[in-house]
């Protein structure tokens, strides 16, 4: 169902965009608080020790990746968020003619509004403000644009309990959108790199979680059939197995 409601929403973009960014609640919402004081934006608008602790959303060696670099499709992706309160279950991309739109999936109904920008910018503006689709399970999304891929985007969501706006930092990562799906000369391959088949090394770096967690560098590359698989070494034996892009894959090595 959550798919039939996302189809139905991207379809239904180019009709209803300028309602959807036009300011206009939900049927049957309340719109924001209005504020026209410097002290009345301070009061609608979550300060630093409101917040929880902010979480770096992009990662060395990112590239901004833009709707031009993309084939036209939808695509399932992930979407890093710099506070925990703010979590997106699943997000679909959908690419047209270079401009993106997502449509996220929230992991909670707290929020009644989005703003592609500052909350202070949101209370000042006072309009675009984008509103919220329930599916038929309750969950609750948003249909957002985006800039770009990899990339911080500033958003602040408007919180029904406190009724205040909460600065956030998304980032759309493209980590998991197809290598055929992107322009000539974005994604780099064997062939774009004119690799032929063997053995080659690269750096490696990890980033996110406590820290304490290392990789040896560089790795170990091999290449057959213009397909390329890294040899990743952990500098610790307690860990069991690793995901990646949504595949398991288990320790080849018994000891050590």
């Amino acid at each position: 169902m959550i798919r039939k409601k996302t189809a139905m929403l991207l379809t239904g973009l180019m009709i209803s965009a300028s309602l959807i960014f036009s300011g206009c609640g939900k049927a049957g919402g309340s719109s924001a608080p209005e504020a026209t004081t410097e002290q009345d934006y301070s009061k609608l608008v979550a300060s630093e020790d409101d917040m929880i602790a902010i979480d770096e959303v992009v990662m060395e060696g990112m590239e901004p990746i833009e709707g031009k670099d993309i084939k036209d499709g939808t695509y399932q992706i992930d979407v890093a968020s710099s506070s925990a309160m703010f979590n997106i279950d699943q997000c679909e991309l959908a690419v047209k003619d270079g401009e993106m739109t997502a449509v996220m999936t929230m992991g909670g109904t707290g929020y009644e509004y989005l703003f592609m920008g500052t909350g202070i910018d949101a209370v000042k503006k006072g309009e675009g403000y984008i509103s919220y689709e329930e599916t038929s399970d309750g969950k609750n999304t948003f249909t957002v644009p985006v800039e770009s891929l990899n990339s911080g985007i500033k958003c602040s969501a408007f919180s029904k309990n406190k009724q205040k706006w909460y600065d956030r930092t998304l980032c759309f990562k493209a980590d998991k959108i197809p290598l055929d799906a992107f322009a000539p000369g974005i994604a780099n391959t064997a062939e774009s790199l004119g690799l032929s088949d063997g053995s080659y090394t690269a750096e490696v770096t990890l980033g996110g979680g406590s820290g304490r967690s290392e990789l040896e560098s560089p790795a170990s590359i091999t290449i057959k059939g213009g397909e390329m698989t890294a040899k990743i070494v952990w500098g610790s034996p307690y860990y069991d197995y690793m995901i990646v892009e949504g595949q398991r894959y288990e320790p080849v090595n018994t000891e050590g």
